[in-house]
Order: C-alpha cells, then sequence, then structure tokens
C-alpha cells in the first residue's frame, strides 16, 4: 500500500505567479448533428457504467504533529495602550479613550471580554485557592501516579527493491542529524534465492546499493553507493563523513566518495582480504581521519589506510593467550568492534565465544596490543556501546542479557544487567538522557529501560514483531532510528522525558556506577582471598604429606650392609626393598623398551648411486616384458626358449656320437 505514492515537483521560479482570467467569445469546435445517426439511436433503459478500466480505491494516512497549547493570563495596571499615547497626560488618555467608545466594534468586544471574565471569576469564587485541600491523604499515595510514556512514529522508510532486502546497518550523518544511512544486505543472492527482484527507480543503483535518505523524504534517496559484492557492513567517519568504507561478505574492504556515490573508488585486492565475512568496521583516530579497523569471522583484526588499501598496515588475531607468533587456529570469531575518540589508545572487540577483549594501539607485538580479555556472555556479542556521559561505562549485549561493565573491573562486569526470555540482538545508551539505554529482542520487541526507574522491567516497550536489527539514537537524542529485519527503518519521536536529563540525575548515574565498581571490586578481592587461602591450605597439605612420607622412610628397617658373598638372596632382598632403586630400574627398562619400538617403527632408506638406480630400472624393464610375453598366447618366455636350445644341441650331440 506503501507503494502506491505520487509526488508533484515544481521549480521554485514558477511559484507565487498570478493566474490571470479573461472572458472571450471563441468558437473551438462545431459538430453539427447528423440526422443518419438519429435513425440509429434506440431508446433504452436507465443504465449506469464506470469509464474506468478498474475500480477507483483511494487510501491515504496522515500522522499530524500534536500541538501543545498553553493558558497564560495577563495583568495590566493601566491597560493595553498604543505606544503613541503617553499615559501619564491625562488629556491624551481621554481622547484616546472617547476616540474607542465611539467606534461601533466597541461595545461588542465589551460584551465578549465580559462573558469571559464572568466565566473566570465564577471559577474563583467556586473554590478557595487559600484553603489547603487533601491535607489528610498520605504523602505516598501520589507516589505512583505517573503519566505513562508515549512515542510516536513519525517516518517510515523502506527499501527500494521488492522483496524487502534484509537491513544490516543504520547511521546518522555526523555533521546533519536530518540526514540517516540504511545500509541493506542482499541475503537472496547470498543463498541462491531464485527471486526476481524489482524496483520502481532503476537509477537508484543494483540490488547491493545501500542508501543516505533525509528523514522528511522516505520517497527517494539524496545518495546511493552500489557495489559488485554484497555488503556486509558500513560506516561513515564520524570525523570526516566524506569518508566511507565499508566490508563485503567476501572479506574484501572498500571505500566511497559520501557526496559523490555510485561504485566504490578503492578496493582491496583478493589476497589481503579477510578469509571470511566482514563482521564488523569502526573507525579510529588519526591526524588525516583515514584509518579504520575490520574485523571478520575468520579470528583476524586488520589496520587499514583509506589512502592505500593494496594491503593492510597490520593485522591481530584474537587469541585468549596472546604469542609472539600467533596462529589462526587458536583465535576467535570477532563479532563487533568499538572505538571511543576522547580514548584514542585503546579498542574493544567482542568475540563469537561471548568474551571482550582490550586492545592496545600503541602496542607493537601481539602481546602488547592484546592487553585482557574476560568472559562476559554465554553467546556471540551483539552490541558494545559507551555511555555518551560515562564514557567508561558500556552497554554489552549477547545472549539474553545486557550488562554494563567498566574498564575499571577487570574479570567481571558490574551487578548491574538485565534479562529477557527472548534473544537480544542489539541495544544503544540515549545520547540524551543518562540513565536511559535500548535493547531490541529477536521477537521485534523494543524495550526502554531507565536505570534511575527500574531494574527489574522496562518503562516502555513497542512491539513491532519483527526481529530488531539496531537501534541507534540521533546524536541530539530527539529522535530514535530502529532498523527491521524485513528491510523497514522507523524514525521514532520519543517523549519529553526521555529526551534530556538534568544535573540531579547525572549526579545520581555517576554515584550509581560509583557503587557498582566498588562492590565489584570487593567481590573480586574476596574472590582472590578465597583462591589464596585454597592455595595455602593445599600447600600446607602437601607439605605434611611431604614430612610423613620422610619420617616413614627413616623408620624403615635397614637392610643389613654386611652382605654374605655366598648367599645372592640377600643382596636381590635389599635391591628389592629399595623403593627408589626399582622405580629408576622400571624407568630404565621402559626407556629400553620405548627405544627398540622406535627403531623397528623406523623404515631404513638405501641412498643408491646414478648407475644402481639405472641397473635396477633396467632388470625391472624386462621383468616386465617377460610378463607381457607370458601372457601372449602360445609364446615361451626366454628361459624356457634357451632350455629348448639346450636340449636341441645335447640330442644333436648324442645323436652324432652313435
Amino acid at each position: 500500500m506503501y507503494q502506491n505514492q505520487v509526488v508533484l515537483t515544481r521549480e521554485r521560479r514558477r511559484f507565487g505567479r498570478q493566474c490571470m482570467f479573461e472572458d472571450r467569445n471563441e468558437l473551438m469546435v462545431s459538430v453539427h448533428p447528423s440526422s443518419r445517426l438519429r435513425l440509429k439511436y434506440i431508446m433504452g433503459n436507465p443504465q449506469t457504467r464506470t469509464m474506468q478500466l478498474s475500480s477507483v480505491m483511494a487510501f491515504s494516512e496522515v500522522e499530524t504533529e500534536n500541538a501543545t497549547f498553553d493558558e497564560h493570563g495577563m495583568f495590566h495596571y493601566e491597560g493595553g495602550w498604543p505606544k503613541e499615547v503617553n499615559i501619564n497626560d491625562e488629556e491624551q488618555t481621554l481622547r484616546h479613550r472617547k476616540k474607542v467608545e465611539r467606534d461601533d466594534a466597541w461595545g461588542e468586544e465589551v460584551k465578549t471580554l465580559i462573558r469571559s471574565t464572568m466565566n473566570t471569576a465564577r471559577q474563583n469564587n467556586a473554590i478557595n485557592i487559600y484553603s489547603h485541600f487533601f491535607d489528610d491523604i498520605p504523602p505516598e499515595t501520589g507516589r505512583t501516579i505517573c503519566m505513562p510514556f508515549v512515542s510516536r512514529t513519525i517516518n517510515i522508510i523502506h527499501d527500494m527493491w521488492l522483496p524487502q532486502r534484509h537491513m544490516s546497518i543504520i547511521n546518522w550523518m555526523p555533521n546533519n542529524n536530518k540526514q540517516i544511512m540504511t545500509q541493506y544486505s542482499n541475503l537472496y543472492a547470498l543463498n541462491n534465492d531464485s527471486r526476481r527482484m524489482v524496483t520502481e527507480d532503476p537509477t537508484n543503483g543494483s540490488t547491493n546499493a545501500f542508501y543516505i535518505w533525509d528523514v522528511k523524504n522516505p520517497i527517494k534517496p539524496l545518495y546511493y553507493y552500489d557495489s559488485m559484492e554484497i555488503v556486509a557492513c558500513a560506516k561513515l567517519c564520524p570525523k570526516e563523513e566524506n569518508n566511507l568504507a565499508a566490508g563485503t561478505y567476501t572479506g574484501k574492504v572498500c571505500t566511497w566518495d559520501t557526496f559523490d556515490g555510485g561504485m566504490p573508488t578503492n578496493i582491496c585486492p583478493m589476497e589481503a582480504a579477510h578469509r571470511e565475512m566482514t563482521s564488523s568496521l569502526v573507525w579510529v583516530y588519526s591526524k588525516l581521519n583515514t584509518e579504520f579497523y575490520t574485523a571478520s569471522l575468520d579470528g583476524s583484526i586488520k589496520f587499514w589506510d583509506t589512502r592505500d588499501l593494496k594491503m593492510p598496515n597490520n593485522e591481530i588475531f584474537l587469541e585468549p593467550r596472546p604469542q609472539y607468533r600467533q596462529l589462526r587456529q587458536d583465535a576467535h570469531g570477532c563479532t563487533v568492534l568499538e572505538f571511543e575518540y576522547t580514548i584514542p589508545v585503546r579498542f574493544i572487540a567482542g568475540t563469537d565465544m561471548g568474551s571482550i577483549f582490550v586492545g592496545n594501539r600503541k602496542g607493537i607485538n601481539p602481546v602488547e596490543m592484546l592487553v585482557g580479555n574476560y568472559q562476559i556472555c554465554a553467546g556471540p556479542i551483539r552490541t558494545i556501546h559507551r555511555n555518551p556521559f560515562f564514557v567508561k561505562n558500556f552497554l554489552i549485549v549477547g545472549d539474553w542479557r545486557a550488562r554494563i561493565w567498566c574498564e575499571e573491573v577487570k574479570n567481571r562486569p558490574s551487578t548491574m544487567y538485565v534479562k529477557k526470555r527472548s534473544q537480544l540482538m542489539c541495544g544503544a545508551w540515549s545520547t540524551g538522557r543518562a540513565s536511559l539505554f535500548v535493547t531490541g529482542d529477536i521477537d521485534g520487541v523494543v524495550d526502554f529501560w531507565d536505570l534511575l526507574l527500574n531494574h527489574n522491567k522496562p518503562i516502555y516497550s513497542i512491539n513491532f514483531r519483527t526481529t530488531i536489527t539496531g537501534v541507534v539514537f540521533q546524536p541530539g537524542g530527539q529522535h530514535l532510528a530502529i532498523s527491521l529485519a524485513n528491510g523497514d527503518t522507523h524514525i521514532m519521536n520519543l517523549d519529553e522525558a526521555m529526551k534530556r536529563t538534568t544535573s540531579k540525575e547525572k549526579a545520581l548515574m555517576a554515584a550509581m556506577f560509583e557503587r557498582e565498581i566498588t562492590r565489584s571490586k570487593l567481590l573480586e578481592a574476596r574472590v582472590d582471598e578465597i583462591k589464596l587461602r585454597r592455595r595455602t591450605l593445599l600447600m600446607e597439605q602437601e607439605e605434611e604429606e611431604e614430612r610423613k612420607s620422610k619420617v616413614a622412610a627413616v623408620e624403615e628397617v635397614v637392610p643389613d650392609l654386611e652382605l654374605d658373598p655366598d648367599n645372592p638372596d640377600q643382596f636381590i632382598k635389599m635391591i628389592e626393598s629399595d623403593e627408589q632403586f626399582r622405580l629408576a630400574l622400571a624407568h630404565f627398562h621402559e626407556t629400553l623398551e620405548a627405544v627398540d619400538r622406535k627403531r623397528a617403527a623406523e623404515k631404513k632408506v638405501m641412498e643408491r648411486t646414478d648407475f644402481e638406480q639405472f641397473y635396477l630400472d633396467n632388470l625391472a624393464e624386462q621383468a616386465k616384458l617377460e610378463e607381457a610375453r607370458k601372457k601372449r598366447a602360445g609364446s615361451i618366455t626366454s628361459k624356457e626358449a634357451r632350455e629348448l636350445r639346450a636340449a636341441k644341441k645335447k640330442a644333436a650331440k648324442a645323436k652324432g656320437k652313435k
């Protein structure tokens, strides 16, 4: 239904022209009646016929903005006088008053004014405004009374292609809050689906294209960016909006000029690309704003510069125990990257194993770059987003929980987290309110959580009935963009209470985060204390067992050293009573058996000279020829031929002697 839209455009210079009408007598067409046609005319019963080829159907929806009206009173001590009348001059005021009273409309205006004034006076007289009402009601009664939160969809952006493609990433333009980028992925082509995709405007690129829209015009995009391959993720540079980078499903990385659009300007070769899909991309701090990182499910993070995409500047693997020589098979697949410009030396990566890796950009080798890794979730990390008011605190969304984590806490997140029965897919902190964050789940429910109001349940929820792929707040916090898996993007106008925060609320949130960090550190210290105590007890038990074994060894009966040379049984008994000697002898026999097994398993290869090899080759060839002769019908071998010749000669000699 939403595709049936008509846009009427007109040049600005055509506006405002006056329409000139005139009356004139001019004969345009003159058709005289025909008597022949009158004879063929047949009178018929009244009939109703439609002239259109199809039935007329018209449907339109308009969601207007709500108008807020306020009533303000005004107290006139001397009434409203014009500027040219001096209220201190009695003659001027008397002259102006007589002039107004002579006007015919003055009487009607006075009647209207008296009528509204009397209504207000009666209302004031009905209630004594100086008396105290409801004093007998306890103060706890009104604490639960609050206005419900409301939000409104101001616009919906649909995909230009049908059937609609999968929505992957949405981004607000850095320097223009009225423009938004929507990045689609053509999963039909990726899954070899034979569906035929159509569009009403073929000038906006192929099925791999993504767009930048004006929030107020969801009909036609401002720019489009096309590619020969399916795009997996795309990001605009926050500091230089002219730079746009993206990663594809084949692992390649490409860049565009934001305000030119079209095909990519640079693309990396296949030998420099990731081995799997590019799962995440993030711009990092640099003097020219040309550097960015990409991550993939193959476990690698590559450092790129838009000026040269032939090879990455560096590459590391997300190994739990980083080494100087890294191995790809030990790395975790990376699902999301995060970087904050106010902390230019740190970056954070989330993996498909639920771990968080903290990286140092100033590191030279992998051991120095990967500062630490912490197990946070039971499933893949979906989102890592910093609080814009408190940048040390993160919102980590994974599996069925959204956790709040801080860099100061090493091994575990803080105790603040929310959970749902449905798997969470995305999340984001509000840019307008310090205590508000949003999560979207796989069932299509968007939940608004406020840490100052409630920790157990959301303060507001919206059900879109399809999987949520991303939620992004406008930089000013006025609007919320929600991307759905079916290709739609909803621009939501939030409640006034969700758009702003006060200094008192910031202080409360700072105290809350500080309290949770202190609690986490105390719990961490308690766990370390328990581990140390357990380790100490184990060491004491081992020392006690060792001491007991030494005492038992001393108490054992030492064999007599004076042996009878004629009695070898005493010598054998002494050897058997020595435990260490028996163990050493058994170890010696095991070593000999292992050497024998190793020698038996070795394959000895004798090196031959060229002449020996030539001789052996000739013998093998003759053997093949002999076998071939045997296979022939009636043929004999060379040996049989020699024996036959020798028998004939012997027979001939015997005959000659006779």
